[in-house]
């Protein structure tokens, strides 16, 4: 059985004062692709920001990676995060910055101090998604789709266990979005644990995987995926 690296116990999610979803019980095992959905609103985002400490989990049980939620002091918060890929809706680039500058800047904040090896982890990671010429370019000079490539690559970064992405197609067009959900199963198929809020439903059908759905105030699990589509004749379409 796959390890569990994620877990919710009985918890409360809280946005400020409002209690936007109650008694979440979640279990994700190390590897596994789930999809989170639910009506703008429902709770996904607030869920996720639990799981990077980013919103405190006020009451219940809660631990990813080893820290329980409860107990995380801030100093262990940036700890937490380098082993966390964390992916936006609105790309979150620095906009003064190049590429480049951009992935400097998180490699340097996280303990990254020789150049040599911090320009052979850019390399790596703009050749993951298929951009290795994409360094000296601005943010504002990018496609929504390659900045959103860019965001997937600055999350690989430092060599995530999770990619918590938080409705990564959600400003991006279907052609782009299914390019876009074959890179992240691509990245889940090397062992990497995804947890992808989202309520574009024709990626659901495309890309089944668990799923779990926010709505009326709690999480629930939803049936079985239907069988996927043939993930090698999606690539093969690339």
């Amino acid at each position: 059985m796959a390890e569990e690296i994620i877990k919710l116990k009985n918890a409360d999610i809280y946005q400020q004062e409002s209690l936007v979803l109650k008694d979440v019980n979640l279990t994700i095992p190390k590897g596994e692709f789930l999809f989170i959905t639910g009506k703008v609103g429902s709770g996904k985002t607030s869920l996720l920001k639990v799981l990077y400490h980013e919103l405190p989990l006020v009451n219940g049980e809660g631990v990813i990676l080893g820290y329980d939620l409860t107990q995380i002091k801030m100093k262990e918060v940036p700890f937490l995060r380098r082993r966390l890929g964390i992916v936006f809706q609105d790309f979150q680039l620095l906009s003064d910055r190049n590429v480049q500058e951009n992935f400097e800047f998180v490699l340097k904040a996280t303990g990254w101090r020789q150049d040599r090896a911090i320009q052979e982890r850019i390399d790596e990671v703009l050749k993951l998604v298929e951009m290795p010429d994409a360094g000296p370019k601005m943010p504002h000079r990018l496609s929504g789709g390659e900045q959103q490539r860019i965001g997937i690559a600055r999350a690989m970064l430092n060599n995530p266990q999770i990619i918590l992405a938080d409705e990564p197609t959600g400003n991006l067009d279907p052609e782009t979005s299914q390019k876009l959900m074959v890179l992240l199963r691509e990245i889940n198929r090397e062992g990497v644990t995804i947890v992808m809020a989202t309520h574009d439903y024709e990626m659901i059908r495309l890309f089944p995987a668990r799923r779990m759905v926010c709505e009326h105030g709690a999480l629930r699990e939803l049936h079985p995926p239907a069988e996927p589509l043939n993930f090698d004749m999606l690539l093969a379409d690339e």
